[in-house]
């Protein structure tokens, strides 16, 4: 199948992408990682502007989805940004609410999220630490087929990625129970597994990007280290990877889209696809950045650090596997 965006989609993400490069995104991450949420919570609201968080709720909830492949648009652009915060899971709650039907937990919070006056998480899959809570006005746990709201959390725990902020929820109100709840966590995990691998996917190609810019800087025997067939070889390996692994993506979304049920293979394959190329294309950033990969100080190390969370988020890639070969 050949698939191409529309313009409309394309503006979008240029949009963002202009809108994201010109909000000091970088600085909001690092203070994020230091647990200052006020520059992340000020880039949210200007997300939520253009309209991001609403593709995740419904019309009748004040949003105007769901619409996964716009949704994976946007989150390829969050991605090659590194933007900070519970980003996936709050996309993945409103779905969650939204499939739960008319409850007052929907009413409540999904015309919030879709303002991106409300930042909250979704703790299921059987994840013991929610991501971002300390930063979240609420995280919804599901256990089972019970889904309780909490507002609490114990300490943050160290990560890979220091702006990937995991704590355990602690207590709750219930807020259902049953079969209704069970469907709506499982569809809730597909949308969160997509949405983190068009993270993946635009992550790892800011990360080749950046890499290609280099190695035509960076020199040896005087001349750019971009000219060696070892080099030229290591990033066509990562460019072909990352092309590979977007039209799944896209597909995954129109799958989802479609007959949300039976999108699940097609979700895992993507982000398994994703999630791979992602890491391999850091991988590569830090091996050609020489020691300055390894340092802190560049923005470099703020997505090369961010490329095995993803690809683990929400379905590790044996998981991811097992999920496509079960159909």
């Amino acid at each position: 199948m050949r698939f191409l965006l529309t313009d409309e989609q394309r503006e979008f993400a240029r949009t963002l992408d202009g809108m994201l490069g010109a909000s000091g995104t970088p600085a909001a991450v690092r203070a994020w990682a230091a647990g200052e949420h006020k520059p992340g919570r000020d880039l949210w609201a200007r997300l939520a502007e253009t309209g991001v968080f609403a593709l995740a709720v419904p019309e009748e909830y004040a949003g105007v989805g769901p619409l996964p492949l716009e949704l994976a648009v946007a989150y390829v652009e969050l991605g090659r940004h590194a933007v900070p915060g519970p980003l996936v899971e709050t996309a993945a709650a409103a779905a969650f609410l939204a499939r739960l039907g008319d409850t007052g937990a929907a009413v409540a919070w999904l015309p919030r999220i879709a303002s991106g006056d409300a930042v909250v998480g979704l703790c299921a899959d059987g994840a013991p630490f929610a991501l971002d809570a300390d930063a979240a006005d609420a995280v919804f746990v599901v256990r089972g087929d019970t889904v309780c709201r909490t507002e609490t959390h114990g300490p943050v725990q160290p990560s890979l990625d220091p702006a990937r902020r995991l704590s355990r929820p602690l207590g709750g109100t219930v807020l259902a129970r049953g079969p209704a709840v069970t469907a709506a966590a499982a569809h809730a995990g597909d949308t969160a597994r997509l949405l983190t691998a068009a993270q993946a996917l635009g992550l790892g190609r800011a990360l080749l990007d950046e890499t290609v810019a280099y190695v035509k800087q960076r020199t040896q025997f005087a001349v750019p280290i971009g000219s060696f067939q070892a080099v030229k070889h290591r990033l066509a390996d990562g460019l072909l990877a990352l092309e590979f692994a977007q039209p799944l993506v896209h597909a995954a979304a129109l799958a989802l889209a479609r007959d949300a049920a039976c999108a699940g293979p097609e979700i895992a394959a993507a982000k398994v696809a994703a999630g791979e190329a992602c890491y391999a294309a850091a991988r590569t950033a830090l091996q050609l950045h020489g020691a300055l990969g390894y340092t802190d100080e560049p923005d470099l190390s703020l997505r090369i650090r961010k490329a095995r969370p993803l690809r683990d988020a929400w379905g590790t890639p044996a998981e991811c596997r097992a999920r496509v070969l079960a159909g």
